[in-house]
C-alpha cells in the first residue's frame, strides 16, 4: 500500500491538490528533468493523484519536491499530462504550505520547470506571484472551424495559449456546454496546424468578453484536459497582460481585473525590463481538505482513468 500526505485547496474555484512528493526520489539535475522523469517513469502516479476515483479532470496537481533554484520545487499536472506553469496552482500551493506550517507570510520561492517563480503572501491572505517572462508570440491567427473563422492571438504565460475576443459567444455559466464545444475545436486545429510557443503546444484556449462586474474583462478558459477553468487562470491572465502590453494597451504598472467565468477575480500587470515582460498576479486560495491518498496493489483502478485521451488534442 503505498500512502501519499495532500492538501486539496481552491483558487478563484479552480482546485489544487499539493501532492507531497519529496520521497519519489525524482532524477535529474533540474526541474525540467524531475518533470521528465515523472512523466515516463511514474505518470501512473499523476493520474491516480488527480483522475477518478480520487479526483476528477478538473482537479490540477501539484507534487511538491526539493528545488534547484529554491528550496522547494513543483511540477504540475492535471488529468491529460503534465503542465508547465500554473498559476492558480502557485497561490494554492502558497496557500497551503502556510496552512502546513512550512512557510509563513511574506516573499519566497518555489522552482519549476519553466523558471523561478517570486511570490509574497500577504497578512490579508491574497498571494502575489511574478511569473516566468511572458510574450506575445503570433499576432492575428485565423482559425477555422465549423465554417466560421476565429481570429486571435498566439501568447506565452507559462504555457501556451490562442487568446480569442472574437467569438460572438455569451461567456456564462449557462453557455459552458457550446464554450467547450468551440475552444476544443479550435485547439484540436492548433494542434493539427503544428502553432507551438516557446517549444510548447498551444494547449489553451482563451476566450475574452466584456465583464459583468467591475473588473476591466471576462475570460473562458480551455485547459489540456478538456475541462474549463473555474479562475481566471494565472497563467492565462499573464498571457493576455503580455498581450496587450505588446500590442500597446497596457503600461507598466497598470492593473488588469480578470474576471472568471464563476466571477472570482485576479489583479495583473505587468514589469518590463528590455525585452523581458514579466506579469505578477494577485489572488486569493483557501485550503478545503487535508488528505492521505492510499494507491491500495490490489486495486485494479490504482492507477485512475479519465475519458480524456491525449490523442484528443
Amino acid at each position: 500500500m503505498q500512502r501519499f500526505r495532500a492538501i486539496d485547496s481552491h483558487t478563484g474555484g479552480e482546485p489544487t491538490r499539493l501532492v507531497f512528493g519529496e520521497g519519489l526520489c525524482l532524477r535529474g539535475n533540474s526541474m525540467a528533468d524531475f518533470r521528465e522523469d515523472f512523466g515516463s517513469r511514474l505518470d501512473h502516479l499523476r493520474s491516480a493523484f488527480v483522475c477518478e476515483p480520487r479526483g476528477s479532470d478538473v482537479l490540477v496537481g501539484a507534487l511538491l519536491v526539493p528545488g534547484f533554484r529554491a528550496e522547494h520545487g513543483v511540477i504540475f499536472f492535471n488529468n491529460a499530462g503534465l503542465l508547465g506553469m500554473c498559476g492558480h496552482g502557485t497561490i494554492g500551493v502558497a496557500k497551503t504550505l502556510v496552512h502546513a506550517g512550512i512557510w509563513s507570510p511574506g516573499e519566497h520561492q518555489i522552482d519549476t520547470p519553466v523558471g523561478v517563480v517570486n511570490l509574497d503572501i500577504g497578512t490579508d491572505g491574497k498571494v502575489t506571484f511574478r511569473n516566468v517572462p511572458s510574450f506575445l508570440s503570433e499576432k492575428d491567427v485565423a482559425v477555422e472551424v465549423e465554417g466560421r473563422v476565429f481570429n486571435g492571438d498566439i501568447a506565452w504565460g507559462g504555457n501556451g495559449f490562442f487568446l480569442c475576443s472574437d467569438h460572438g459567444m455569451k461567456i456564462e455559466l449557462e453557455n459552458v456546454n457550446e464554450l467547450l464545444r468551440v475552444s476544443g475545436a479550435i485547439k484540436e486545429k492548433l494542434f493539427v496546424s503544428g502553432h507551438r510557443v516557446n517549444n510548447y503546444e498551444v494547449d489553451h484556449v482563451e476566450f475574452f468578453a466584456d465583464p459583468v462586474g467591475e473588473a476591466d474583462s471576462r475570460n473562458f478558459v480551455l485547459c489540456p484536459g478538456g475541462a474549463y477553468d473555474r479562475s481566471p487562470c494565472g497563467t492565462g491572465t499573464s498571457a493576455k497582460v503580455a498581450t496587450l502590453y505588446a500590442r500597446g494597451k497596457l503600461q507598466p504598472g497598470e492593473v488588469w481585473r480578470q474576471e472568471s467565468i464563476t466571477g472570482s477575480i485576479f489583479e495583473a500587470w505587468v514589469e518590463v525590463e528590455g525585452d523581458t515582460i514579466t506579469p505578477v498576479i494577485r489572488g486569493e486560495a483557501f485550503v478545503t481538505a487535508e488528505l492521505e491518498l492510499l494507491i491500495d496493489p490490489a486495486d485494479p483502478l490504482r492507477d485512475g482513468f479519465t475519458a480524456f485521451k491525449r490523442g484528443d488534442k
